[in-house]
Formats: structure tokens, C-alpha cells, sequence
């Protein structure tokens, strides 16, 4: 009988990743806890910052797609990055589960939208839609988030929602998540759709139960509560996604006209 999926820590006291050591604490909404010696940068979303002390310096991470894509793709707007030592801290906003995932040289993960907190200055960033994953919950598609750590060992710091669970796949090796239920998976990892058709027995109809299904080898990640949430996260998220005034809203509105 496979091996079931394994929950991962919940509290971590002392990690270490290059250039900085962390901590995972928190029992309802968690919370991570950087402290960087200011030789490697990390990167995250803009409103996913929690406290940082003044003298540690931020600035625009760089992407390599344009910011309108990002837009109408109800993608976060902005990067930002830590670019100084000092100590800082992240939270979703929301209860769940933060997740420390550790990417040695040349191994690549895999993250859903909205889910990918922060990640290790080293370890290089993209996102691409996902397509033909038309259902009542993506309405045709959705977007990920990649990430690849290159030539250094990298870290990626994901939030889930309830708690995060980790199945190794061996090579072959199959299981099917709930759409809304997966978090991340290895670059290695093959996800498809799958579809399963029965009758109701209800006014003579049949429904569908719609999986995804993910093969090996490599590691997937599932959420016990398979939470979708919207574009806009949060009031802090609402109001700096929104643009609707105040800095953000002016740099947004100036590179969107660019």
C-alpha cells in the first residue's frame, strides 16, 4: 500500500537558507520570520509584509513578463525585494500553514496562484497559465507560479490553507487532489484533468467529479481546506490591489501607461 500524505511542520524554531535564518511560529494565522545578513536578497509579494524593522531596505524585484499581463490576469502586481540586512516578517493574511519548501540545484517547483509568500534572492522566478482545466472552479484555466533554483540551493515559502500535506510520488506513481486542494508540485510532477461521470438518481441526471491528477516522480503538496480565494486577498491586499490611490496605486497606474 503507497505511503499516505505526510503533514508537513507546522512550527519551525531555527531554519537557515542562504544568506538568512527563519522561523515558522503561529498557531492560527502564521507567521515567517526572516532575519538576512544582507548577502542574499529574497524576494515576495508586495502585500503579503507583515513588520520589518526601518533600517532594512526594499525595492522592485525584477519580472521578466510585462505588469498588464499580470493585471488581467489577477496575478499580484508587484514583486518586491529585500535588498539590505535586517530582520522582517510575512503573513498571508489568513489561517492556514506555511511551508518551507528547499530546492537543491536544478530542481524547480511548481506553485499555485496566490499561494507563494517568499523565496531566496537565488532562485528564479516566472508564471505561465495553465489551460484546458475547464471546470466550475477555473472557468477555463489558471495561473501558477514557477520558480528554479539554478546553481545554489533555494528555498520557496508557500501558505496554505488548514494544513499542508506533502505525498512523494515514485516514478508512475499516481493520486488524485481535489482541484482546489494542491499547492505545489515538482517541475517533475505531470498534472492532467480527470473527469468522472455517475448517475444522480435525481430528476434521471448524472454529475461529474472532477480530479486533478498528479504523477511521478517527484513531490506534490495538498491543503486540507481547499479554499479558493479571490484576486483580491484581505483589506491590505484589497486596497493596494486595487490601486485605488496612495503610492502603489500611483506606480501602477504609471507603468500601466508605459
Amino acid at each position: 500500500m503507497p505511503a499516505a500524505p505526510q503533514i508537513l511542520p507546522t512550527q519551525i524554531p531555527q531554519g537557515s537558507a542562504p544568506g538568512l535564518t527563519y522561523r515558522l511560529e503561529g498557531e492560527l494565522v502564521p507567521v515567517l520570520h526572516m532575519a538576512l545578513d544582507g548577502q542574499v536578497p529574497i524576494y515576495f509579494e508586495h502585500h503579503v509584509l507583515l513588520w520589518k524593522y526601518p533600517n532594512l531596505q526594499i525595492g522592485l524585484h525584477p519580472l521578466k513578463k510585462g505588469l498588464k499581463r499580470r493585471v488581467f490576469g489577477g496575478m499580484p502586481l508587484l514583486l518586491l525585494e529585500a535588498q539590505s540586512a535586517g530582520e522582517l516578517a510575512f503573513s498571508r493574511d489568513a489561517p492556514g500553514h506555511i511551508a518551507a519548501l528547499h530546492l537543491p540545484p536544478g530542481q524547480g517547483i511548481v506553485v499555485r496562484e496566490h499561494q507563494f509568500l517568499a523565496a531566496t534572492g537565488g532562485v528564479e522566478y516566472d508564471y505561465s497559465r495553465i489551460k484546458g482545466f475547464a471546470n466550475m472552479l477555473y472557468g477555463g484555466g489558471f495561473f501558477v507560479d514557477q520558480f528554479f533554483a539554478a546553481d545554489a540551493e533555494g528555498v520557496v515559502w508557500v501558505h496554505g490553507y488548514g494544513n499542508v500535506f506533502e505525498k512523494q510520488l515514485d516514478a508512475g506513481e499516481t493520486i488524485d487532489i481535489e482541484p482546489g486542494g494542491w499547492v505545489y508540485r515538482d517541475h517533475s510532477v505531470q498534472m492532467t484533468q480527470e473527469v468522472y461521470g455517475f448517475k444522480t438518481g435525481l430528476l434521471g441526471g448524472a454529475g461529474n467529479l472532477v480530479f486533478n491528477r498528479f504523477t511521478g516522480p517527484g513531490r506534490v503538496g495538498l491543503q486540507s481546506a481547499y479554499f479558493h480565494p479571490p484576486v483580491q486577498e484581505g483589506a491590505g491586499g484589497n486596497a493596494q490591489r486595487e490601486g485605488s490611490g496612495g503610492l502603489l496605486g500611483g506606480i501602477v497606474g504609471g507603468l500601466l501607461d508605459n
